[in-house]
């Protein structure tokens, strides 16, 4: 899934860091850490999940627009 997310062109990613949208990027996190079995990135996936935390959005909206995708220790 992060592969598919990664290759779509930058204004789709931005587009997917939108509020609300931005859950896609939540969900691409935690399959992400589950291929790397990453007991952490998986807890820390699913917090972020549960609890939507409002500035998450930000911080991905400029790290897509800076890197080219979000910001995540598995990467």
């Amino acid at each position: 899934m992060m592969k598919w997310l990664n290759e779509q062109p930058l204004w789709l990613k931005i587009v997917f860091a939108l509020p609300l949208i931005n859950v896609i990027w939540w969900v691409a996190r935690i399959v992400l850490s589950v291929e790397k079995n990453n007991t952490l990135g998986i807890v820390l996936g699913i917090i972020l999940l549960i609890l939507g935390l409002p500035i998450v959005w930000l911080v991905d909206l400029i790290t897509i627009i800076v890197k080219g995708t979000v910001l995540w220790f598995d990467n």
